[in-house]
């Protein structure tokens, strides 16, 4: 048996009824094939693919705290610390109620690689709970924040680990969970990304991942001989990746002319109105129902449907596996001619089989989705530096990050005779740095 499919079969045995993380492996893994085979005797001799999918650290908390009715309830809370070659450990904290300890990991290990193709120092990690920030009062999510943070607060540090949003975790969580963390701790540091402007926070973090996704986008198009203006475009999501996502395209000249949430999708023929999106899902927080109130010419739908819509570009930005292979097929006959992950993981491996297949241009969202911890890194490097970028200054850079990952994608891609298999470049670009760090700094 192979090393690769030893590994594999280890990781499922040792981490049952975690199949998001198992996934992941596979398809990381399965792709790094020919760059594992062509090392394998040292990479067996050092134990490399052990290492890199066991975490260095993995802790699992209690998290009570009191609701609006004086009840007490109790959450759990995550934080896994993937791999610290590279860099502190960083990842944002996700708080939904699917979260559990597989999810975790499936997005601390990807995390690893996204977080090596952006250049920056910064090593995989990932973290969050259980728990439900919907139609919670701010004092329920206060204190839920205070007690997850004086638990994290152990385990974190601005050299150590640097946490950042995820689902469910905005600027507003962010905010608690730091107040929370400098009261215990008693220092200001760049312990957290996603801060607000008034205590450290970066200008077009809130856009980055969105932006980020557009921009890697078009230069994926530009060096393949097409260019995306003119060009109408799927989206699926309303949170920040999504919005941002669907107002760069527009700046860009493209047409996204749909957006998503958990209960519903809207097609707007006409295109999606930005600001009716962010009044609704950023000022209201309430549900897409009402976009046609803003867009009477748009077409509300329960349930889901994005993908049937007739489109060049597909962008999934809402969460993982929300692309399966009949939603594939669905696009390859519509005519669509590239997918970009805006979310984690957001095609089933299947589906992607499926769209590499069929030609389509096809890029993973380890790459297409890490504007938003690459602007992460630049945060940590104003807060190290206590300086503040403007806004034009930190998207330059951020626009100049996402075009060096699609052209260090594109070179290990071809390098290894599998040119336009962006999933294997992207893979094997953040690996060799990894590994090469590792291999430098011995056994640990």
């Amino acid at each position: 048996m192979s090393y690769v499919d030893e590994v594999i079969e280890r990781v499922v045995k040792e981490n049952p009824a975690q199949p998001e993380f198992h996934q992941a492996v596979k398809e990381v893994l399965e792709s790094l094939r020919v760059v594992i085979e062509a090392n394998e005797e040292m990479y067996r001799k050092e134990a490399i693919l052990e290492r890199l999918t066991n975490p260095e650290r993995q802790f699992i908390f209690r998290v009570p705290w009191v609701d609006d009715k004086g009840n007490v309830q109790v959450n759990t809370g995550y934080r896994v610390q993937f791999n610290s070659a590279i860099g502190p450990y960083k990842g944002g904290l996700r708080l939904h109620p699917s979260v559990n300890i597989g999810i975790i990991k499936f997005l601390g290990f990807e995390q690893i690689f996204k977080n090596s193709l952006t250049g920056l120092p910064m090593g995989g990690g990932k973290g969050g709970s259980d728990f439900d920030p919907k139609g919670k009062s701010d004092r329920e999510i206060m204190a839920f924040c205070q007690s997850f943070m004086t638990e994290l607060c152990k385990h974190i540090g601005a050299d150590t680990d640097v946490p950042a949003g995820d689902i469910g975790t905005g600027a507003r969580e962010i905010g608690y969970m730091f107040g929370q963390y400098k009261r215990i701790r008693g220092v200001f540091e760049g312990v957290l990304t996603g801060k607000g402007l008034s205590y450290g926070g970066s200008l077009a973090r809130t856009q980055a991942t969105g932006y980020g996704l557009l921009y890697l986008t078009e230069e994926m198009l530009k060096c393949n001989g097409k260019d995306i203006k003119g060009k109408i475009c799927a989206v699926s999501g309303s949170g920040n990746v999504a919005t941002y996502a669907i107002e760069k395209a527009i700046q860009l000249g493209a047409k996204p002319v749909t957006c998503s949430d958990s209960t519903g999708w809207v097609y707007d023929p006409d295109g999606i109105d930005v600001a009716a999106l962010k009044e609704i899902k950023e000022v209201k927080r309430a549900r897409l129902t009402e976009y046609k109130n803003y867009r009477p010419n748009s077409e509300y739908h329960e349930g889901k449907g994005v993908w049937s819509v007739k489109c060049d570009i597909a962008l999934p930005c809402a969460t993982q596996n929300e692309l399966d292979i009949e939603d594939a097929k669905q696009l390859v006959a519509n005519g669509c001619m590239c997918v970009a992950e805006g979310a984690n993981m957001p095609t089933t491996l299947e589906a992607t089989k499926y769209i590499q297949d069929n030609g389509l241009l096809f890029s993973p969202g380890k790459a297409s989705n890490a504007g938003g911890v690459a602007t992460s890194g630049l945060e940590m490097s104003q807060n190290s530096e206590r300086l503040s970028w403007t806004f034009e200054e930190v998207d330059e850079k951020l626009h100049g990050i996402m075009v060096n990952i699609f052209h260090s994608m594109d070179d290990a891609a071809k390098k290894y005779g599998m040119e336009g298999n962006y999933v294997a470049g992207a893979n094997i670009a953040g690996f060799e740095k990894v590994v090469d760090a590792m291999l430098a700094q011995g056994v640990c």
